[in-house]
């Protein structure tokens, strides 16, 4: 059976583009598949950080994904750096990733563009994807359209070791999520907390209506009885991931027709939306109440991560001649 592997930066508070473009489908899959979902925290230490931020972001951010779906009796939770064979296998893998492989990245040109100095790790970061991936023998990774690079240069990593000492590492493929790409509320760039654009996944009522309320409908909708058009409005995009099939019929026939402005469209989503998110609410809150229930789940989802770390590990040093862990 396939095996699973995801992870997820702790760079900030978990939104709608995040849920619909990862979390929800994590939640699916893992019933479908063996599947280890990782806070890669790691990865979140490349630019300029706060550490005492960082330690509570990551664990707001498990806190989350318990809350949205994913359940610690099926799939295996844990943070990156709890498991320690994660940076040593990048090692490993830098002395088989060609330098041009990793300058060529289109994240790492678009980012080192906007740095006064560019940091190694920089440069580095997607031969620890590759490690975080192939650590468990992940052979299916469901990924952003903005990841696939990254995910092709593991293939490239995973083909490079196999042919110096022996088949081991699948060459794990891409799966896209049905939700590519979440537009934020200003209608223009990718939802994305920086940008100021998006709706928290654990925000109350009042501040979900607050932030959808303004968003961009159809531009060129400028009165209540000006006919709209469905398709190029994000709003009814997100009908799309919040209502059902007979809402989205009603939605988009009232808004072609110009039987109803934009507002009420606005307050139909919400509604939606509210019935989906108030059980993550309420979950949420109630790992809050518990903290020791999240200590538990995590530490549940190390121990089975690590142990498969550890099984990869001495698989490969022996296969390449170096010293067994003590």
């Amino acid at each position: 059976m396939s095996r699973v592997f995801s992870g997820i930066q702790p760079s900030g508070e978990l939104h709608i583009g995040n849920y619909l473009g990862a979390v929800k489908n994590w939640a699916a899959i893992q019933h479908r598949h063996p599947s280890f979902f990782c806070v890669v925290d790691y990865h979140a230490i490349t630019v300029a950080y706060d550490p005492a931020q960082l330690r509570q972001r990551t664990r707001d951010l498990a806190l989350t994904l318990f809350a949205a779906g994913l359940d610690p009796a099926v799939c295996h939770v844990f943070v990156q750096s709890t498991v320690p064979e994660h940076t040593e296998l990048q090692w490993i893998f830098n002395t088989v990733t060609p330098l041009g492989e990793l300058e060529r990245q289109t994240q790492f040109k678009d980012k080192a563009q906007r740095q006064e100095q560019v940091m190694a790790g920089l440069l580095n970061y997607p031969v620890l994807q590759a490690a975080d991936i192939l650590l468990y023998r992940a052979d299916v990774v469901p990924v952003g359209e903005d990841q696939v690079q990254h995910l092709e240069l593991s293939r490239v990593i995973a083909r490079n070791w196999n042919a110096r000492f022996g088949e081991y590492f699948p060459e794990p493929q891409p799966l896209l999520t049905p939700t590519r790409r979440i537009v934020g509320l200003d209608g223009q760039a990718k939802m994305s907390k920086s940008m100021q654009n998006t709706i928290g996944l654990l925000d109350d009522a009042e501040t979900t209506w607050a932030r959808l309320r303004p968003a961009v409908t159809d531009p060129q909708r400028v009165r209540k009885t000006d006919p709209g058009r469905p398709e190029v409005c994000n709003v009814f995009a997100l009908h799309g991931a919040f209502s059902d099939a007979a809402t989205q019929a009603d939605v988009a026939t009232r808004c072609r027709t110009a039987a109803w402005g934009c507002m009420d469209c606005k307050k139909v989503l919400h509604e939606a939306m509210e019935r989906e998110l108030v059980p993550i609410r309420t979950r949420a809150q109630a790992l809050r109440d518990e903290p020791q229930r999240l200590d538990d789940a995590l530490a549940d989802g190390t121990r089975y991560a690590r142990a498969a770390a550890r099984e990869t590990i001495a698989h490969v040093k022996d296969a390449m001649g170096l010293a067994p862990a003590g």
